[in-house]
């Protein structure tokens, strides 16, 4: 397989894939996609924070980070890492292979017992990264303790867009979704794409829809399809919340959108000792 494992932004190490159909960069730090383009898109896919932080024991800011095993804050311990240890730990490379279709497939590694002490338990999760005209990413996550666990996942994808004001993402109408942004209401998705005038931070609630960003500025359509994700998670911050992050520009906010694969809330997976649960999605660009 073409691939070449290197210092990367602050000497992380990143693996580089390149084939005939597509070519993409992964750290190795949280097993992180920061960069995927098929060999017929005109402009990156995947958007990246030029503030993004590049140290150990910080999340990388854009491209695909790995939320896993809580999502946002913790409840039990305020003082845990958002989004959980995932992102900020060091995986392992495990495998790399050439595919028929021209394409590539990396997988990546993260084990342990007690990572955390808000999750106190022995896992296994193994990553898959498909790299081709198409972009396939699989978290799978076993079981390998003597008891029930139960976690959070998500995928939480960063898309470049051309401007956040022009575009649209169908595949959610008649959905209800928690609004964060709105004082955790529940609400319902109205029969049109949805569109942004403001902060937006929802996660919509038993779907395993489809999804599409429409992206006239850019003159493309992002398809995002999933499998084992019951929620979507659909996030952008707008000014202030943009203003307030030291790894994130003031103004970056109007060329990214988030769509995120996800099982969160009430659809936090569990698993009996020895079970496996795998949460896929796949990213495809379409001419509009």
């Amino acid at each position: 397989m073409p691939t070449t494992v290197t210092p990367g932004a602050g000497q992380l190490p990143r693996l580089e894939i390149s084939t005939p159909s597509g070519a993409a960069e992964i750290y190795l730090h949280g097993a992180h996609v920061t960069r995927w383009q098929p060999a017929h898109a005109d402009s990156p896919v995947l958007w990246m924070s030029e503030h993004s932080f590049w140290e150990e024991g910080k999340p990388i800011r854009g491209g695909v980070p790995i939320c896993f095993p809580w999502f946002g804050p913790n409840g039990s311990q305020p003082s845990a890492p958002a989004h959980g240890f995932a992102r900020l730990a060091d995986w392992t490379l495990v495998g790399g292979v050439e595919r028929d279709d021209r394409g590539a497939v990396a997988t990546f590694a993260l084990e342990g017992e007690r990572m955390s002490e808000a999750w106190p338990f022995r896992f296994r999760a193994t990553y898959e990264v498909v790299v081709g005209t198409t972009l396939s990413m699989s978290l799978e996550v076993e079981n390998r303790g003597e008891k029930e666990l139960t976690f959070e996942e998500a995928l939480h994808t960063y898309f470049t867009v051309s401007d956040i004001a022009d575009v649209a993402i169908s595949g959610l109408e008649r959905t209800q979704y928690l609004d964060k942004a709105g004082g955790l209401a529940q609400r319902m998705q109205d029969d049109s794409p949805i569109r942004f005038a403001g902060e937006t931070d929802r996660v919509y609630l038993e779907t395993t829809a489809a999804c599409a960003i429409d992206d006239p500025g850019l003159r493309r359509r992002i398809a995002v399809s999933k499998d084992n994700s019951r929620s979507t998670v659909v996030w952008n911050p707008w000014v202030a919340k943009a203003r307030a992050m030291p790894d994130f520009g003031d103004g970056e906010w109007r060329g990214m959108v988030c769509v995120e694969t996800a099982n969160v809330g009430a659809a936090a997976v569990q698993l009996a000792p020895g079970e496996r649960h795998r949460m896929t999605v796949s990213l495809a660009v379409e001419p509009r």
